[in-house]
């Protein structure tokens, strides 16, 4: 098997393994966007079991957290391993016109779909106007002055 050689790629690695970048937590790339009366957040999680995802809001903070694990038995020689492994996570901090209480999420295809309604209190609402009995009345600036 014929292989490009890179002179700087095992010098890469080794600063990587010496400096500890390969343990930090992996992004967790995402989407967001708010339709009709409800906000909907995309994350990308390829390869993520679904029984290691976490979802908590906790007051106005919505976090996920996932661990994506080796496959790799013992018979497997690596050749090479990009994609990121271990646990990670990310938060959101969401507004107060959300119902975090109605929080839905769904796993699909290595994407898990977040949706957030707006709370009742924070969607657009007509205001109704009663109308008066007509009659103008004067009020007096001085009245209050003593």
């Amino acid at each position: 098997m014929l292989m490009r050689t890179d002179p700087f790629r095992e010098l890469d690695r080794f600063a990587q393994q010496a400096l500890g970048t390969r343990m930090r937590p992996a992004v967790m790339p995402m989407d967001a966007y708010r339709e009709n009366d409800h906000f909907v957040v995309h994350f990308d999680l390829p390869g993520v079991d679904t029984s290691s995802i976490d979802l908590t809001v906790e007051k106005n903070v919505l976090t996920v957290s996932a661990e994506r694990q080796w496959q790799a038995n013992d018979s497997q020689e690596v050749v090479a391993s990009e994609r990121p492994q271990g646990r990670f996570s990310r938060q959101l901090f969401l507004g107060e016109g959300l119902d975090t209480e109605r929080v839905e999420a769904t796993y699909d295809n290595g994407v898990l779909s977040v949706t957030v309604p707006v709370a009742e209190k924070a969607k657009p609402r007509k205001v109704q106007i009663s109308a008066g009995n007509g009659k103008a009345r004067a009020i007096d600036a001085n009245a209050n002055e003593n």
